[in-house]
């Protein structure tokens, strides 16, 4: 097998840069951000990721429901409902029947849940600021703001029932499999 110290042509044919494409850079950054956060969260509070999401929405939030959370988090439901048995284990959640649905539970911090999330909110400030500290303010708000858009424009292409994206034709610049659209009368 030969080492290739050089490019291959396949790379310079599609013009694929992984430093320079966003998604690949914002899974990068989001993943260093979260494991320095887990690293702290763990090591002096014994929680994941997970687990500090679920109590920071639900100190938010109050009770909902794990369906709730998941839309509210993003997270899958087996991660939602890892998370919450952990938490269960160590007396910070409850679950309560819901009142409309039978089938459903709401869960809910206890004090002590309650408790842990006034200790640690002022740590996850202090990362936050850190982390931010370079940024000005009006970056820092136009950061967000980015974001929220990328976020919204994720879930509207992973929602579209329309045909898949495919690769701009090389001559034309649109897609390989289509002609110029017409916009609707």
């Amino acid at each position: 097998m030969t080492v290739q110290s050089q490019p291959t042509e396949t790379a310079a044919a599609t013009g694929l840069k992984l430093d320079a494409y966003l998604p690949y850079r914002l899974s990068v950054a989001s993943n260093a951000v979260s494991g320095l956060i887990a690293r702290a969260y763990e090591d002096r509070f014994g929680l994941t990721i997970p687990q500090w999401r679920l109590i920071c929405v639900l100190a938010e939030d109050g009770g909902l429901t794990q369906g709730a959370i998941v839309a509210r988090t993003g997270m899958d439901k087996v991660t939602v409902s890892r998370a919450a048995q952990g938490l269960f284990k160590r007396r910070l959640l409850e679950r309560s029947d819901h009142h409309a649905d039978g089938r459903s539970h709401v869960l809910a911090l206890t004090l002590e849940g309650t408790r842990l999330h006034i200790e640690i909110a002022p740590l996850a400030l202090a990362y936050e600021a850190a982390l931010i500290s370079g940024l000005a303010p009006d970056e820092v708000s136009l950061l967000k703001r980015l974001l929220s858009r990328l976020q919204a424009a994720a879930n509207a292409l992973a929602g579209d029932a329309g045909p898949a994206l495919s690769a701009p034709s090389p001559a034309s610049g649109r897609p390989n499999d289509e002609s110029p659209r017409r916009t609707a009368e």
